[in-house]
């Protein structure tokens, strides 16, 4: 039997007239499982439980029942409406997000290299972590003023300037150590804990964001170097952003010979560099204790052959530094502000980022580390 459509206002009046499934699915031609799964969305959308409550269910969000109290006049005396998130609606919004970003970001073009004298005996790591897009601080609770505007303008400057003051080598790794972005979903919450952020903007500005300073980051690197790594660490509070952010770089760098997108799906990441072997986690999973183990467990070969072994942490925001007698196991600061939770944490390390050179027979030769408060000379017309 053919199957008959009917409109949600169809469906709505035969309901409101009393009829049953079956008569429905009778009436129109219908399998009564069909009737049932549209019923079934109206009820998601709010309809249906005695009154219209779709006004009291956010965007991406379901009905999932509602609870009723009913007078000894039976009458509703009052509702508890429970919700869940409704995955096929937020499809729908993350396609329009999609969408968006299509209409504003500038299509990609090949950068070509300076024509400059080049090191290949050296590779430049350039690291940036726990950068939180999309984060709200204000210079009264942790000393400085942060959001999305700032965060991207900050970043930018200090590839600028990194860039800049970076020997010329051959190679360089382009590391984003983990939380790029300060939250991954529709709600400003943290991915696993649920714990509520101070944020500034929507999901979809932040996606924007994102994709443009990391762009912008491999278009000054490939005018610097003849090759580009690009690798975008998975941290707590961009799980899913890190991934999806990593494929699609992979696909518009794929015919770019000099571009090169780690799509390593663990949150373990390692290169080899002659006989140095440099290795990343943002700290999430492994802390500073445990983290080189782990390394060594998932790179065993690499380890084996190397005679300079380093990994490198973020999550923590502040410096440390250990050295074992197998590797130097770093923790970097960053440069985004203090928001809510450091402030009142006590949390007030300093805000910097580096450039840390590798010779591929002698290990680190050099690094360059830039603070904000040297940006704030550079960029005097800066607000962070």
């Amino acid at each position: 039997m053919a199957t008959a459509k009917i409109t949600n206002e169809e469906l709505r009046e035969e309901l409101a007239n009393g009829m049953t499934n079956k008569a429905i699915a009778e009436k129109y031609g219908m399998n009564i499982r069909n009737v049932e799964l549209r019923r079934s969305k109206l009820a998601k959308m709010g309809e249906g439980h005695g009154r219209d409550v779709s006004n009291l269910i956010p965007q991406g969000y379901a009905v999932k029942g509602v609870s009723s109290l009913i007078g000894a006049d039976g009458e509703i005396k009052g509702q508890w409406v429970k919700s869940e998130v409704d995955k096929e609606r937020q499809q729908e919004l993350m396609q329009i997000v999609v969408e968006e970003l299509k209409k504003d970001l500038p299509k990609y073009k090949a950068v070509n290299h300076s024509g400059e004298i080049t090191n290949s005996d050296i590779l430049n790591l350039y690291t940036i972590t726990d950068h939180h897009i999309g984060m709200l601080a204000c210079a009264e609770e942790g000393g400085d003023n942060y959001d999305t505007k700032i965060a991207e303008k900050l970043a930018l400057d200090w590839f600028s300037s990194a860039v800049a003051m970076s020997p010329n080598s051959d190679e360089c790794i382009i590391n984003f150590l983990g939380d790029e972005a300060h939250y991954d979903s529709m709600k400003a919450v943290t991915p696993m804990s649920g714990h509520i952020l101070s944020a500034d903007t929507r999901l979809f500005r932040m996606i924007r964001t994102q994709i443009k300073l990391i762009k912008s980051a491999v278009s000054m690197c490939l005018v610097k170097h003849k090759k580009v790594k690009l690798l975008i660490c998975e941290g707590n509070h961009n799980p899913v952003s890190s991934l999806w952010l990593r494929e699609m770089f992979h696909e518009v760098f794929i015919e770019n010979e000099r571009v090169e997108v780690n799509r390593e799906v663990s949150p373990y990441y390692a290169y080899e560099f002659g006989d140095v072997m440099i290795a990343m986690h943002h700290g999430h999973c492994a802390n500073f204790s445990r983290v080189e183990s782990a390394i060594i467990a998932k790179y065993r070969e690499m380890f084996g052959k190397s005679k300079f072994a380093y990994t490198h942490l973020g999550h923590l925001h502040h410096r440390a530094v250990k050295e074992t007698s197998l590797m130097i196991i770093e923790q970097h600061q960053t440069l985004a502000a203090k928001d809510e939770y450091s402030s009142k944490g006590g949390y007030f390390s300093g805000r910097s980022a580096n450039v840390i050179t590798y010779h591929k027979k002698y290990g680190e030769v050099s690094r360059v580390s830039i603070p904000v408060e040297m940006l704030r000379d550079i960029n005097p017309e800066s607000k962070y």
